[in-house]
């Protein structure tokens, strides 16, 4: 009984969300960790609600009920580091990043956001490090390269944000335009 009363209270919150009820959706959520306190299906989807509505202390408290788990997912990390350096919080949001890293390495978007803390914290050398790795795992990231690209303008290394731009030109047009626009740097744009 309890089980198909699980079942119920999860087919009716994804039911919700593709209704886009997402108030709904957060009340059945609420219910079902009322019922189980230690699901982390319903805890996950509670806290990426919470960040999506704009509670960013209840979508925190959360991930950090989450992380504390001793089967705390990578993802579980990341999302929590995701919302950590989008507050502000940058040295939490870097042990969040790092940890997401220790229990699975090649989480290309775990690097990146501890390669934009990084460059937020004025750490260039490691972001770049972390941006490159970044690149090695998701090789056509435009993020990543347009960050690793303003780092390189901000050592004044033309060479390297005009090889950057260069790569981007063959994948992501839009985005090697706008650092070109943006840097004055870069091979001129293609004749069309």
């Amino acid at each position: 009984m309890m089980r198909l009363r699980y079942v119920w209270q999860k087919s009716l919150a994804m039911l919700q969300l593709m209704w886009g009820h997402k108030r709904q959706a957060l009340a059945t959520f609420d219910r079902m960790l009322q019922s189980w306190p230690d699901d982390s299906y319903a805890l996950s989807s509670r806290a990426h609600l919470r960040a999506q509505e704009g509670d960013l202390a209840g979508a925190l408290a959360d991930y950090r009920l989450l992380t504390d788990r001793a089967n705390a997912s990578a993802a579980h990390w990341f999302n929590q580091g995701f919302l950590l350096e989008s507050n502000g919080q940058l040295e939490l949001a870097e042990k969040s990043f790092q940890q997401a890293l220790a229990l699975d390495a090649q989480l290309d978007r775990a690097w990146f956001g501890l390669g934009l803390v990084l460059v937020k914290q004025g750490r260039l050398d490691e972001a770049i490090t972390a941006l490159e790795r970044n690149t090695q795992l998701q090789p056509m990231s435009p993020h990543a390269w347009y960050e690793l690209a303003r780092i390189h303008e901000r050592r004044s290394e033309p060479e390297e944000v005009a090889r950057i731009i260069r790569h981007l030109q063959g994948f992501e047009p839009s985005v090697a335009a706008r650092l070109r626009r943006e840097t004055g740097m870069g091979p001129s744009a293609p004749a069309t």
